[in-house]
């Protein structure tokens, strides 16, 4: 689904009043859709386009803070099942939440519903911050007149995710952290100390031009890096930042998305068995809390396909939707993909025949969080002496192929 943008919009309403605003949405149809349900008469819609701010860029790439999310929803919960009204509550957690967007989400949430929108409907124009899964719960919350079961169960949801996310980020922080060392120090290396050594071997040179000879061939490598770090970096660095630019430009892509996420399974030294566990979980954790909060089992594997944050898990969705809307099971089509182990498959069989799919997936979902923990503590041992191994391995490259030509000029002067 493509992002919201930001429109600007004129229509008048049924007095004839005029009136302008700006909303977030997917599409112009949208935005006219929203008005009318306010009973407003659309008179023009435009998308906006605001200049593009570096902190708006850091702050897109870095997303919704998760934990401050879950929070929200369980103030928000806590504030509903004391009893007060809907509007004083979002004003009460308007100017406490500290996190900017949530907070321009909270303020554009109670105005709407001031104007008469519902909850979920208010919700549906910031889906940045809402996303369809929270706004399928709290429809559902609303419509059985149990919300603050569904936000108190949002919270745990997005509790659940974040902890996982952290632990996968604690866990690969260091390996990181070495590695980013590592490569600038390499790069420190052959930028600064090797052409002093390039010095001396043209100073042996010409105080012995009788015994010159040919460099070896590491040494060539090496004083080749060396002359284009140091010769062309004006223009190393910024081909670098167009490349990751347009890198991240086809990530953002359905087909470059879709590459990346089958890579990402294939990849060496069982990190693709992380990936592909990591995507189990939050599948079954989304899926378990939809249809736990009552969302329709068809909108819930839609939801939970499009939020499982893995192209292949989506695609197995897509079948899993069609299957059951045919009226068939949701096991059948899932055993069908390799990317769901046997067991997931058993489970959500077993929970469909006995009518506890939620409680199932939950146990898939806590399973495959551990299995994460614990895969993700093995790769974090094997990276290391991997790194040790590379970075040993490039510095080795380099003193050697530096003292190479030394060792050879010396022995032929004696």
């Amino acid at each position: 689904m493509a992002g919201a943008a930001t429109f600007a919009f004129e229509a008048v309403d049924l007095s004839g009043a005029p009136t302008k605003g700006e909303l977030e949405a997917d599409s112009k149809a949208q935005v006219a859709e929203q008005l009318r349900q306010r009973g407003l008469v659309v008179l023009d819609v435009s998308e906006k386009s605001e200049p593009v701010k570096i902190e708006d860029f850091f702050r897109k790439l870095k997303g919704i803070p998760m934990r401050e999310l879950a929070v929200f929803s369980r103030q928000f919960a806590t504030l509903v099942a004391s009893g007060m009204p809907m509007l004083r509550a979002l004003g009460t957690l308007e100017e406490q939440t500290e996190q900017e967007e949530i907070s321009e989400a909270i303020d554009s949430v109670r105005r709407d519903v001031e104007a008469g929108a519902s909850l979920a409907q208010a919700m549906e124009r910031r889906p940045k911050v809402f996303d369809r899964l929270y706004r399928a719960m709290v429809r559902s919350g609303e419509q059985s007149g149990r919300l603050e079961e569904a936000l108190d169960r949002m919270a745990w949801h997005l509790e659940k995710l974040d902890k996982l996310r952290r632990e996968v980020k604690s866990a690969l922080m260091y390996p990181a952290l070495v590695f980013s060392v590592a490569v600038l120090a390499m790069i420190g290396i052959v930028a600064f100390v090797v052409p002093v050594f390039i010095g001396i071997f043209e100073e042996l040179a010409e105080e012995n031009p009788a015994e010159k000879a040919e460099l070896p061939m590491m040494t060539k490598i090496t004083v080749g890096a060396s002359h284009a770090i140091t010769g062309y970096w004006f223009v190393i660095i910024p081909t670098l930042a167009v490349l990751a630019y347009l890198g991240f430009r086809w990530r953002g892509t359905d087909h470059g998305r879709a590459a990346i996420d089958r890579i990402k399974l294939r990849l060496p030294f069982k990190i693709g068995d992380v990936v592909q566990k990591l995507a189990l979980a939050r599948w079954s954790r989304t899926f378990s809390g939809a249809v736990n909060s009552g969302v329709p089992i068809l909108q819930a594997i839609q939801i939970t396909g499009e939020t499982s944050g893995n192209i292949v898990v989506e695609e197995a969705m897509e079948d899993v939707y069609d299957s059951v809307k045919r009226g068939g099971s949701i096991a059948a089509p899932i055993a069908r993909h390799p990317i769901f182990p046997p067991m997931v498959a058993n489970m959500v069989a077993v929970g469909e025949e006995t009518g506890q799919l939620e409680n199932m997936l939950t146990k898939v979902a806590d399973f495959y969080e551990a299995e994460v923990d614990a895969k993700v503590k093995a790769l974090t041992s094997l990276i290391e002496p991997i790194l040790i191994c590379f970075v040993g391995g490039v510095v080795g490259f380099i003193v050697i192929s530096m003292y190479l030509p030394i060792f050879s000029i010396y022995e032929k002067i004696r």
